[in-house]
């Protein structure tokens, strides 16, 4: 079911009383952006009534470490430099799945350009509205509103900092998180590496209503103890 745009930005707005900040690095929209390709479904239509969100924020120097696309906007460094950036805001469903490819009008120029410093990836913001965002908003401005107000909610902690911090483990990244963000609780913080220990994604989990609820066991990732790494790179 997809709820009122207003609806959904008056419920991101009182997740939080922290003041509203970016968590890019210099960031500079290019003058032009390509249009992205047409999305391809990799999953059937389900549309229901979301119980809960997750946004997912992903650590950006680890995916640029890895990518093949090393000149694009988020990896070149022409734009900017990146830490986190918005993966996406994705509704969560009951027993019958998540709400997902209910059918969507691709965003414009316009609305990609205004999303560009908190996902830095137009054929990304073009996937995340077309997979996730047409179940919970009407337009592709609507969506892309809500998740920054969701966004730029957030503090987050230096990842820097902690990447020299020796026996690192998952644990302490929730700890520097709900720190900087005291509204939190640890076990809305899901920390995502990949097979070799390193950082990939922070996911932090709420109820329908934004406001932080405990993970399932497969948004909350690494448990406190699992030795955790960190890429440095802005």
């Amino acid at each position: 079911m997809r709820l009122a745009a207003a609806a959904l930005v008056a419920a991101a707005a009182a997740i939080s009383p922290l003041p509203v900040f970016a968590q890019a690095y210099q960031c500079r929209v290019p003058a032009t952006i390509p249009t992205p390709r047409p999305v391809t479904p990799d999953g059937p239509v389900r549309r229901g009534v979301a119980v809960g969100y997750t946004l997912a924020a992903s650590w950006s120097p680890e995916y640029c470490h890895f990518a093949h696309d090393k000149g694009s906007m988020q990896c070149s460094g022409r734009q900017g430099r990146f830490g986190f950036v918005l993966h996406g805001l994705w509704p969560e469903g009951g027993a019958g799945g998540d709400p997902q490819w209910c059918g969507a009008t691709p965003p414009s120029v316009q609305a990609l350009r205004g999303a560009l410093c908190m996902t830095p990836s137009p054929s990304l913001l073009a996937h995340e509205w077309t997979k996730h965002g047409s179940c919970m908003a009407r337009s592709p401005e609507g969506y892309f509103r809500v998740s920054g107000i969701l966004w730029r909610s957030l503090h987050w902690p230096d990842a820097d900092f902690l990447s020299r911090k020796r026996g690192l483990v998952a644990g302490d990244l929730r700890d520097a998180f709900v720190a900087e963000n005291p509204g939190w609780r640890r076990d809305a913080v899901g920390v995502v590496a990949n097979r070799s220990g390193w950082l990939r994604e922070v996911q932090l989990c709420t109820d329908r209503h934004f406001r932080p609820a405990r993970c399932d066991a497969r948004r909350f990732g690494a448990a406190d103890g699992a030795p955790l790494k960190i890429w440095r790179g802005l």
